[in-house]
């Protein structure tokens, strides 16, 4: 796994390796709107996790991560710490620790 010093050089460099969408996350699923389509968490896996953390304030930290779904569209899901305090499935919160 490669380290990078910044999210922007994270999400950069993922997205010339094919990471191509990009991932909301809902209760449930994972949302791509641009693909109009909704991911359950049998249907993907998180290739890599990125986490960044700011030195000057705690409210800057975030979760990179790396997705692969199993009809092969790979994409990024950010997301602030404190996924695990939002409002989602079991499901989900196992696969995205």
């Amino acid at each position: 796994m490669k380290n990078y010093d910044t999210l922007s050089e994270a999400i950069n460099d993922l997205q010339a390796n094919g990471y191509t969408y990009d991932f909301n996350l809902k209760s449930k699923c994972l949302e791509c709107a641009s693909l109009k389509l909704e991911l359950d968490p049998e249907d993907f896996e998180v290739d890599e996790t990125f986490r960044f953390e700011s030195m000057s304030s705690t409210d800057d930290n975030s979760v990179l991560y790396a997705i692969s779904s199993k009809n092969g569209i790979k994409g990024l899901l950010v997301d602030a710490y404190g996924v695990y305090a939002e409002n989602i499935s079991e499901a989900m919160r196992k696969k995205l620790r």
